[in-house]
């Protein structure tokens, strides 16, 4: 078996209990999380798993503990699912759930932190400035150079993310970022292969599986180009120089560890096309699990159906404080 391979684990479903797939939820990437969370629990049903759709922005998470709900797959993005915030509320109610645990979701969900702690250890990530007005979005143009990237600190599927080419779009690439969070940040642009990397386990079984290289159309990979069109090409294997793939894979271990994630996540890497270096951009830790999404297509390629990954990542739901009582 290749490093690059995965066996499918004997798991039976009916010892997951009764399980809800929190989906939809209430920020801006509502209707992403629809279709991952709607894929999930067709998968899970078609395994044998008593799944069950929960919507958080319909219904009160205490009803899961009412319901005598076992455990919970979070296929919810962005604020108000992926940033500890429902993880904080499962651990309290003492209900196991699918991903990373509370301070490394809330962390994970704050780029700015998420690279104050990878720098801290070592590990490359563009340069960037925190920018609170439109004047310090032109003067960290000034800093960091053409193209420069604006985005919301605390956004995912690139909402609220603007290329900046010229000094006269930093004024509304700001206000369309600030539209989306009261933290901005200003980024470096690594010109080069763009590349995410899934991880799935946890501690010393947690592995890095198969690089996906994206080639987007004018390099624009976007919220359209992400999510509703077929443009946009993922190349698994990823064609990348040799070696060059198990040394990215390693930093996106290490980077994965370092926030102490477990279950699964997903790192987005940019390589600089002139030296090869990669730069980790951030870390997803509830990737998306739609048609379109990244870690089901490296999965695959790896040999795990979509089916059976959801499955291995339902049974890997835990708590933070693995001793606390379920009831």
């Amino acid at each position: 078996m290749s490093a690059n391979t995965i066996a499918a684990v004997s798991i039976n479903p009916k010892a997951m209990g009764k399980v809800a797939v929190l989906l939809g939820g209430r920020s801006a990437e509502r209707e992403v999380s629809l279709m991952s969370g709607n894929g999930v629990l067709a998968a899970l049903i078609a395994k044998g798993v008593d799944g069950h759709a929960f919507d958080p922005a319909s219904r009160d998470l205490s009803e899961l503990k009412r319901e005598g709900f076992d455990r919970c797959f979070i296929a919810l993005h962005g604020r108000f699912g992926e940033d500890g915030t429902v993880q904080g509320a499962l651990e309290l109610m003492g209900i196991p759930y699918t991903g990373p645990g509370v301070m490394s979701s809330s962390v994970a969900m704050d780029k700015l932190m998420t690279k104050r702690i990878w720098i801290a250890e070592g590990l490359a990530t563009p340069a960037w400035r925190q920018v609170k007005s439109p004047a310090e979005t032109r003067a960290a143009f000034a800093e960091l150079g053409s193209p420069m990237i604006v985005k919301p600190v605390r956004e995912g599927s690139t909402i609220g993310l603007t290329k900046v080419t010229a000094l006269e779009q930093c004024d509304a690439a700001y206000s369309l970022a600030s539209g989306q969070d009261p933290m901005v940040m200003c980024e470096q642009f690594i010109a080069g292969d763009e590349v995410t990397i899934p991880v799935l386990g946890t501690g010393v079984e947690a592995r890095a599986l198969p690089v996906i290289r994206i080639v987007a159309p004018d390099g624009n990979y976007d919220y359209q180009n992400k999510y509703f069109t077929d443009d946009t090409k993922y190349l698994v294997p990823c064609g990348l120089p040799e070696g060059e793939e198990e040394r990215i894979q390693a930093l996106v271990l290490k980077a994965f560890l370092t926030l102490d994630c477990r279950g699964w996540a997903r790192a987005d890497v940019m390589i600089d096309g002139k030296t090869r270096k990669p730069y980790l951009l951030e870390i997803n830790t509830s990737p998306g699990m739609t048609g379109h999404s990244l870690v089901p297509m490296s999965a695959r390629a790896a040999g795990l159906s979509y089916e059976d990954l959801c499955l291995t990542l339902l049974a890997s739901a835990s708590l933070d404080n693995a001793t606390q009582p379920n009831g």
